[in-house]
């Protein structure tokens, strides 16, 4: 594969895949992104196979599909997305003009991120898909930080401090655990995503803490974001941790500028999808 999980060339500038049947709706969409987006690379396809080969091609940072394809489904693109996306997590916007009476029916499923009425206009949408591609700098949140080294824990910590986030600090999977089970029960959920070393001393490891998070409590890459720090260069490896549910994966050493665009993206992806989701 070309792309690179770890460029912060894709952070700096994003790459938009827009599926859509439609010429006209194409150039549309790629003519208002290129006002409220500048820097973004946008890919056009036609048609489901076509969008499959741009997955390939290099890192995608989100994509909009329409529902209707003349190969495929949107929804069945979104699966596919799903399980052959060489990455971290892709948000995937289907706009389409019976978008609301989908979401009523619940015939959406979690492949797709969040959804876009059509009839509000391509300059909406534009803006719509600026807030889910490029997070404001005062984008905020609860870290849950996982890291048994308190010299390292504490420089991460000023770190992101400086930068507008709050860190919850636990020094192992299992106290980090107690605190999600805590949360859960109180019914007070106050960690909005968690950023965990992979090798922690203890009896669980970064992996097994990620494990836990998305099968025994059940939480989807959206209501709880997991990015997993890793010096392991080795590809089959990144890729477990992906499969394993992390949304995305932060090369060790820590770069500060890729590390917090990292954090807020996810962050902003995850609070956005709240946002529909109260609104529906």
């Amino acid at each position: 594969m070309s792309f690179d999980p770890f460029s912060e060339s894709v952070q700096e500038h994003p790459r938009i895949l827009v599926v859509d049947g439609s010429k006209v709706s194409r150039k549309l969409i790629e003519s208002c992104l290129r006002i409220d987006l500048p820097q973004a690379q946008v890919v056009s396809c036609a048609t489901a196979q076509e969008a499959k080969e741009a997955l390939e091609s290099g890192e995608i940072t989100l994509v909009t599909t329409a529902l209707r394809l003349p190969d495929l489904d949107g929804l069945e693109l979104a699966r596919h997305i799903r399980e052959h996306a060489p990455q971290a997590y892709i948000p995937i916007i289907v706009v389409s003009g019976d978008a609301q009476e989908r979401l009523v029916n619940r015939s959406f499923t979690d492949d797709v991120t969040d959804y876009f009425d059509k009839s509000l206009g391509f300059s909406a949408l534009s803006a719509f898909i600026r807030g889910y591609a490029r997070p404001d700098d005062d984008t905020t949140g609860n870290v849950l930080y996982v890291e048994d080294s308190r010299v390292v824990a504490v420089a991460t910590r000023r770190m992101l401090e400086k930068h507008g986030l709050s860190v919850l600090h636990k020094t192992s999977a299992e106290d980090a655990l107690e605190m999600l089970n805590n949360c859960v029960e109180s019914n007070d959920m106050t960690v909005d995503l968690v950023l965990t070393d992979v090798y922690l001393k203890g009896g669980l490891t970064g992996k097994e803490l990620l494990e836990q998070v998305r099968q025994d409590f059940g939480f989807s890459k959206l209501a709880l974001p997991v990015l997993v720090m890793t010096g392991d260069d080795n590809r089959a490896n990144q890729t477990q941790l992906l499969r394993a549910g992390a949304n995305d994966l932060v090369q060790k050493p820590i770069e500060e500028r890729l590390l917090v665009r990292k954090l807020k993206f996810q962050l902003n992806l995850s609070q956005a999808a709240r946002r529909a989701a109260a609104l529906a």
